[in-house]
């Protein structure tokens, strides 16, 4: 059954995977603080975003139960298969702004540029993760493409 998360967010929308699609995977969350969590993902880290730039966002990844991660090749840890983290872009925005914004202006875990490419603001995404006010790690990271992972942002 869907649910309202946040005033944009769908728990549908947070679920949604092409590749689960195509491998036959029910990717639907089978624990209520799965749920629960995104709910919290959704109202601290996709709904500010939401409204400071006023673009409707789709998140690229969401939850992943634990048969779509491994099938992605995630590590069994992921906070993707505890409704903890999201991957997005946002059109017309790169996402070094993004990720930029989000690490001046919101608590989170983990923000990480992923698989950005020096002086392609449009290419990787930015995958951002939040478990709790008290929790939160504020670790901040920038994988980049024939570089690997570096602390911090790099653009």
């Amino acid at each position: 059954m869907d649910k309202k998360l946040s005033d944009n967010f769908w728990l549908s929308e947070l679920v949604k995977s092409s590749t689960a699609d195509r491998l036959g995977i029910d990717n639907w969350p089978t624990e209520d603080w799965q749920i629960e969590n995104l709910e919290i993902t959704a109202q601290n880290i996709l709904q500010p975003v939401r409204d400071h730039y006023g673009i409707p966002i789709v998140p690229n990844s969401g939850f992943r139960c634990l048969e779509l991660n491994r099938a992605l090749k995630s590590k069994d840890s992921s906070q993707h298969t505890k409704g903890q983290a999201v991957d997005i872009e946002i059109p017309g925005v790169s996402n070094y702004e993004l990720a930029t914004w989000i690490k001046g202006n919101l608590d989170f875990d983990q923000l990480i540029l992923e698989f950005y490419q020096r002086g392609v603001p449009t290419s990787g995404w930015v995958h951002c993760s939040y478990v709790g006010k008290s929790e939160n790690r504020n670790q901040v990271l920038s994988i980049i493409k024939g570089e690997g992972a570096v602390l911090g942002l790099v653009k």
